[in-house]
């Protein structure tokens, strides 16, 4: 702050305004645009109509629609959704597999429609990995 002049600070008021000593009304210039110059475009925009006389129309490309994918899932409603999860452990996760089987075995009219897995942080006593597998019947 060693260029700081303290002399010419607007006034004896520092809460008044300091005034401008320029007309209020005459429009902003544009750092861009020139004297007399207007910065806009007055050319026709071709929204892909006509073209006018001399002009090459350009031919735009259709856009292609994809068909979705054949669907994997069975075409039966998903009517349930049962969750398992365990630390990311050998021990662990032998238990959930066993703990799956004896889920689907105690459950034969269970008809699995669609699995998710996923892999994160759950917070218990204290954070750890997790896996939880999800599925949908």
């Amino acid at each position: 702050m060693d260029n700081f002049d303290s002399s010419n600070l607007g006034g004896p008021n520092l809460n008044e305004p300091i005034p401008l000593n320029e007309d209020l009304d005459k429009p902003i210039p544009f750092d861009s645009v020139g004297a007399g110059g207007t910065g806009v475009s007055h050319s026709p925009l071709d929204l892909g109509g006509s073209s006018p006389v001399g002009i090459p129309k350009i031919e735009v490309p259709k856009l292609v629609t994809m068909k979705p994918a054949e669907k994997i899932v069975s075409t039966d409603r998903i009517t349930g959704v049962k969750t398992f999860f365990t630390k990311l452990h050998a021990g662990a996760m032998n238990f959930l597999d066993e703990q799956i089987t004896k889920w689907l075995t105690e459950n034969p009219d269970v008809k699995v429609k669609r699995t998710n897995t996923v892999t994160g942080e759950i917070q218990g006593k204290k954070t750890e990995p997790n896996i939880v597998i999800t599925i949908w019947y």
